[in-house]
């Protein structure tokens, strides 16, 4: 019964991706009075960009490091499974040994969870870095080209001037 809280906190955690799904897909920009999805598929944010930032080789450019730069990279992804089976080996272990420093119960549960925070808030900072490339290959396509894409980065402003401060809250 004991084992209850870690469950309740592995469960939280490997179901936490699922509410950000939806998301990936709906950003807009502004071309010409209409609004064309940035995120044309899950897989290659910004490609809905792509037929007018083509034609800047720099906004091109600029374009095709966003995108490399947002693909799933394996040291993260090694990183949260030698996390998430910490966490399992730790629940699994029996209640002997408890004292013993790094194969002891609480350590592998604590130090795995530890490790999956970790692994979590470094692919966020990578990916809210990762949107300043996108906004500057607007710039660069707004300066030299037409029609001007109006793009606001934060997918809840109603602000499409590409200019604004916004704070959000997601854990």
């Amino acid at each position: 019964m004991h084992n209850l809280p870690y469950a309740l906190i592995l469960l939280a955690i490997l179901l936490a991706p699922i509410g950000y799904a939806a998301d990936s897909c709906s950003r807009t920009a502004v071309v010409n009075y209409q609004e064309v999805l940035v995120d044309a598929s899950s897989s290659n944010q910004g490609e809905g960009l792509r037929y007018y930032l083509q034609r800047d080789p720099v906004a091109k450019k600029l374009l095709n490091e966003y995108q490399k730069n947002n693909r799933p990279r394996w040291q993260s992804a090694a990183l949260s499974t030698l996390g998430t089976a910490s966490v399992l080996v730790g629940l699994l272990r029996s209640g002997e040994g408890e004292n013993e420093t790094f194969t002891g119960r609480n350590t592998l549960v604590i130090g795995g969870a530890t490790l999956i925070v970790v692994s979590y808030l470094i692919s966020r900072t990578n990916q809210y870095n990762n949107e300043w490339l996108l906004q500057r290959a607007i710039e660069e396509h707004n300066k030299r080209n037409t029609p001007r894409i109006y793009f606001s980065a934060d997918p809840k402003s109603s602000n499409n001037s590409g200019f604004g401060m916004g704070m959000q809250k997601e854990f």
